[in-house]
């Protein structure tokens, strides 16, 4: 194996990501029922949020309650409970991705395994202890513990800090979000690999070591170095 590290993103790379299903579920409590219009209106108010948030322009938390400050104000809730219930309601429907399993159980122990994510703290870790999957990773780096969000190169330094300083030719961050993951890899010194589940068009400047459309297809490629 040429790889010391492989570091992963989280979401729509090891786990699935339906926020429109925990949404749904979230909403149900306070006896509203989430249409496909709603989610696109909280979409229009919260990818122009994460864009801000990886850009390093707002904080984790301004970017939990914006998101919600519409329905906050329309519900009488505040919007940190409403954050809070949303990542529980996500950290109960979320589940491995097909694949996931079988190339961490391939990897485990043959290479040091680590996530880097810019999502949330409490639905990070619920989700990897309800997955059984705490003990594959060697280290988990979350951007609001650390202050500064992929694809800041300082999120991968502080990973790599933790990791005990391997080699940076020797460590592979592994994405499908090639504006944070693939980028900030590449600002980082490491090779990268963008999972590309959905046949999008690679943004201009951004140039993966490799492009794979599956967790399958990642793992039949480390399996053979």
């Amino acid at each position: 194996m040429k790889w010391d590290w492989i570091f992963f993103d989280a979401d729509e790379t090891l786990f699935t990501f339906d926020s429109f299903g925990g949404l749904q579920r979230m909403f149900l409590d306070y006896s509203v029922t989430f249409t496909a219009e709603d989610f696109q209106d909280y979409q229009a108010v919260n990818k122009p949020l994460w864009v801000d948030y990886q850009n390093g322009a707002i904080s984790a938390l301004q970017l939990q309650h914006q998101r919600f400050q519409g329905w906050s104000e329309r519900l009488d809730v505040s919007p940190g409970a409403l954050n809070e219930a949303f990542l529980n309601a996500m950290a109960e429907i979320c589940a491995p991705l097909p694949g996931a399993i079988s190339l961490l159980d391939s990897l485990k122990g043959k290479v040091k395994l680590g996530i880097i994510t810019n999502g949330f703290t409490a639905l990070q870790q619920i989700r990897l202890e309800r997955t059984g999957l705490r003990d594959h990773f060697d280290a988990l780096v979350i951007s609001e513990q650390v202050g500064v969000p992929k694809p800041d190169p300082r999120i991968f330094d502080y990973a790599l800090e933790k990791a005990g300083r391997p080699a940076r030719e020797r460590v592979l961050m592994v994405g499908d979000t090639a504006e944070s993951d693939i980028l900030g890899g590449m600002n980082a010194g490491l090779a990268t690999c963008w999972l590309n589940a959905h046949n999008r068009a690679l943004p201009e400047g951004i140039t993966p070591t490799w492009t794979v459309t599956s967790l399958n297809e990642l793992e039949q490629l480390l399996c053979k170095q």
